[in-house]
């Protein structure tokens, strides 16, 4: 009897996923997440708001996420479905942040609630992605740098500074601005803040100045103590709420304006809308309105400013500003100095740099419609640091000191921001007001400094 053999063969079945392909897929996720927010921040929505900026982070976020999920669905044997729980929250939390646009007080409101779950989220996604293998290893700084987030964001909600108002609050129609004066006589001293100050920067000032005239800080829409305006302000709404301002404290004119920065293209901005309430001006290392063409350098400078300090408010919210090294050469009091730290650290103290970067243009115009100031003192005060060091500055300052027939041009061996907190800074700052002050009392000439 023939007996037959009967032989096995194994039967044809795809083989296995190696550990190529789910490796590919995770990295392609985190990738495409990153590309994406890099792309919408700083390209698409560049200089957007805060509210445009983080939510268009995180839709992309949740995409590189839901791509992960996917892929590994499709393409491996290894599905990640727990990837879409992160795509979800990212990309509902994102899509919420761009139709509602919250403002800095539900943004802030809100840094007691998200720290924990984003912290709670991390440490769950942690666990997940021990089971990915491989690939693990490229999920575990993405879950690391999530649960620094949290703990930061945690960490600047917890530890915002609160720091007593000086001075008075006043409406000035839809919003409130502080102002600070001391001191008595005329003409009133009123300072216009640079971008990015605030009030208690002019200390040195005040203090000196305050001695032999009535001198006034005051913080614009967004700045300081002041509340938040609807939008982004323009020169002449900015003058206007200057004007409601002064009128509102019965604080009387005619004002030497001072500016420091762009806020000297401000002070020019409101004599130009009020040149009877002007009755002289220091311009302190001013902007003028020629910056975008009389500085061969700031038109690139300020398209990257715009980008990055657009970046900021996010950041801020992560705490990742309050990591930055204090100054060690600002000259200013102890508390003053943490004031003006706690404030151009804040995401509102930053948030309001990108709103008025935004304008700029609309500001530079609008001051230069001031063509002369008609007999009045002026006294333009130019740091060394930008006569040496910015191409077209020299040039610039001639042109605003020109704007009077009574005028001085002088040069402080000092940086731009030393003519506001750094003694020797300071003290010529001050040289500059009460030579203007003192010229409007006695109708005298500048004395040649």
């Amino acid at each position: 009897m023939a007996t037959t053999t009967l032989i096995d063969r194994p039967a044809t079945i795809a083989p296995e996923p190696g550990p190529g392909p789910l490796r590919r897929v995770v990295a392609a996720g985190l990738t495409a997440g990153l590309l994406g927010a890099l792309l919408l921040t700083l390209v698409v929505l560049a200089g957007a708001g805060e509210h445009a900026i983080t939510g268009s982070a995180l839709l992309a976020f949740g995409f590189g996420w839901a791509l992960l999920a996917v892929l590994s669905i499709r393409r491996t044997r290894a599905p990640q479905r727990w990837a879409l729980v992160p795509a979800v929250l990212m990309a509902g939390t994102g899509a919420w942040l761009l139709t509602s646009a919250p403002g800095d007080g539900v943004l802030s409101a809100a840094g007691w609630v998200w720290p924990p779950a984003v912290l709670a989220l991390a440490a769950w996604m942690g666990v997940r992605a021990r089971q990915v293998r491989p690939g693990r290893w490229l999920l575990y700084p993405v879950v690391a740098v999530l649960a620094a987030a949290a703990v930061g964001g945690g960490y600047a909600t917890v530890t915002a500074p609160d720091n007593p108002m000086p001075g008075v609050s006043y409406d000035v129609g839809g919003h409130r601005l502080h102002l600070n004066c001391t001191g008595s006589g005329g003409p009133t001293v009123v300072l216009e803040n640079g971008l990015g100050e605030t009030s208690p920067l002019w200390s040195r000032i005040t203090a000196t100045v305050g001695r032999d005239t009535r001198v006034c800080a005051y913080d614009r829409a967004g700045q300081g103590w002041s509340g938040d305006a609807p939008q982004p302000q323009d020169g002449a709404q900015i003058a206007a709420d200057l004007h409601t301002l002064l009128a509102r404290a019965h604080e009387p004119g005619p004002y030497v304006l001072v500016g420091h920065s762009t806020g000297g293209v401000y002070a020019l901005a409101y004599a130009a809308r009020y040149p009877a309430e002007v009755a002289g001006m220091v311009l302190l290392d001013s902007a003028g309105p020629n910056q975008f063409t009389a500085l061969p350098d700031y038109p690139r400078q300020y398209a990257a400013m715009r980008r990055l300090t657009a970046l900021a408010p996010s950041l801020a919210r992560l705490g990742v500003t309050r990591l930055l090294p204090a100054s060690a050469s600002s000259g200013l009091p102890a508390r003053e100095a943490a004031q003006v730290r706690d404030f151009a650290t804040s995401p509102r103290g930053l948030r309001n740099i990108r709103d008025e970067l935004s304008v700029y243009p609309v500001v530079f115009v609008q001051a230069g419609a001031l063509t002369g100031l008609a007999g009045r003192p002026l006294v333009v005060v130019t740091a060394a640091e930008n006569q040496l060091g910015t191409a077209g500055w020299a040039a610039a300052q001639d042109r605003l000191a020109a704007l009077s027939t009574i005028s001085s041009h002088r040069l402080a061996d000092t940086t731009h921001v030393g003519l506001l907190d750094d003694p020797r800074g300071a003290a010529a700052s001050v040289r500059a007001i009460t030579d203007v002050v003192r010229s409007v009392r006695t109708g005298t000439p500048l004395p040649a400094r």
